[in-house]
């Protein structure tokens, strides 16, 4: 698996970037360049979004494309330039500010999964550097969301608990952090038991693992931010199985471990200001004879027990051990990343993760950044008129809700909420991390939700 930055854009300075063919964008609104008139007439071009008109020189060459905007424009459908452009070198004439996000969200379009299929080569599609541009920190943050999504994309049987231990050891030994490992039956020893039941099931060359990562510890004097990622490789569901249709891409329930893996990366290679802990419960949530059962009740790290309603309700299980140890270092802040719940999805669709916390600081950071890096997060409630969906007769708490409540994204982060950390800020999000329809830019498959939102957060709070 290859976690190295995109190819370099052009920086402006070089000799070929002269030569470059200028990209303009255009609102239905604005008048078309008089050069261009005719031809964008004729080809009915107006500045709708998604439109592209390829303006030929006079020697047959391009002269200027130009992009329509729709009535606003967003600099994320650059993301689709590198798919649609022919392949040459162009820059962007555009304000500097969007300029600069465009030039990001290209190289975000650039991500291809050819793994098992090498994709076609049609050429290059470069793009000359806006001026101001930090192509260095660009490639970072494209890097990362092509991490993520790469690892959500990889098939399970490619991409499970021990490749993501694997993943997450090169991510330490790159920035000198601290890494340990708690497998299989060891997680009993080590007061894992939730996660240990939610694995236990799978082959043992697949078996469950915490995986923690401590990077900075030593710095008493930094502030300590905890990452906290659902890594479930694959969930048939367990013996609450789901249809086939449902089970097609459970590959991608490990998308909040890559989240955060990716995340962790971004904060390293950023050297913020933070302490920095990070801990990925990586299980497969199979089906044998030792499959953990409806009406099983389940200890905790926390020490709560759990009536398990749904064994396909596995996922804030592993969290919970996961987040009871980050509670353990008292963080200052503490997020998590999950591909939780399908309730998400009903509540807000594919592209639009809610985001919980009841820290209103947190929210109002993670959503100005989600604002102005178009990376969208919707706040949702923590209603605690809830709690009583998830009380149990037989345990401290149920891993499924009342059917009353209904509102299963929210049932699943009160549920989380009982295992937070206390000592600072939590938030939850509640990721996709999938594209499920293709489009130029937005391949169908792993997607990174919240990714860079949550950077910028930190960016903003802790840079040095």
């Amino acid at each position: 698996m290859s976690i190295v930055a995109p190819d370099p854009i052009v920086p402006g300075d070089a000799a070929e970037a002269a030569q470059a063919v200028p990209l303009r964008f255009v609102a239905p609104d604005q008048p078309v360049p008089p050069t261009a008139r005719t031809w964008a007439e004729r080809l009915g071009f107006d500045g709708q979004p998604g439109q592209i008109l390829i303006v030929p020189g006079p020697e047959g060459g391009i002269d200027h494309v130009l992009v329509g905007t729709g009535p606003s424009f967003d600099p994320m459908s650059a993301r689709a330039l590198s798919t649609r452009l022919p392949a040459g070198l162009y820059r962007l004439d555009a304000d500097p500010a969007e300029a600069h996000a465009a030039g990001l969200a290209f190289l975000l379009g650039r991500y291809r999964f050819d793994r098992y299929k090498p994709s076609p080569d049609k050429g290059e599609v470069r793009l000359v550097a806006p001026e101001g541009f930090d192509a260095a920190e660009a490639g970072r943050i494209a890097a990362a969301c092509a991490l993520c999504r790469e690892m959500v994309d990889t098939p399970a049987a490619d991409m499970g608990p021990l490749q993501m231990e694997t993943i997450a050891r090169e991510i330490a030994e790159a920035h000198g952090a601290t890494i340990a490992v708690v497998t299989g039956n060891d997680l009993l020893e080590a007061n894992y038991p939730a996660i240990h039941a939610v694995g236990r099931a799978a082959a043992p060359h697949r078996a469950p693992r915490i995986i923690e990562l401590g990077w900075n510890l030593d710095r008493t004097d930094r502030p300590l931010v905890a990452l906290v990622g659902k890594g479930v490789a694959f969930d048939t569901g367990g013996l609450d199985i789901k249809p086939s249709a449902g089970m097609r891409n459970m590959k991608k329930d490990m998308g909040g471990a890559a989240h955060v893996l990716a995340l962790a990366r971004l904060v390293m290679q950023a050297d913020l200001d933070v302490r920095l802990v990070v801990l990925v419960a990586a299980v497969e949530n199979a089906i044998s004879a030792d499959a953990f059962r409806p009406g099983d009740v389940l200890s905790s790290r926390k020490g709560l027990t759990i009536e398990i309603g749904n064994t396909d309700a596995e996922g804030r299980l592993i969290l919970a051990d996961a987040l009871t140890r980050a509670s353990e270092h008292a963080p200052d802040l503490t997020l998590d990343f999950a591909t939780l719940t399908g309730a998400a999805r009903v509540a807000l669709g594919p592209d639009l993760p809610p985001l919980y916390t009841d820290d209103e600081a947190l929210a109002d950071d993670l959503l100005r950044a989600a604002r102005a890096v178009r990376d969208p997060l919707w706040r949702m409630p923590l209603w605690p008129g809830y709690l009583a969906a998830i009380d149990s007769d037989l345990a401290d708490v149920r891993n499924d809700s009342a059917a009353w409540a209904q509102g299963g994204s929210i049932t699943a982060a009160l549920f989380l909420q009982k295992f937070a950390p206390t000592t600072g800020a939590w938030g939850h999000l509640d990721v996709f991390a999938w594209n499920s329809r293709n489009r130029p830019g937005w391949p169908e498959g792993g997607e990174a939700q919240g990714l860079r939102a949550a950077y910028a957060m930190l960016k903003a709070r802790y840079a040095g």
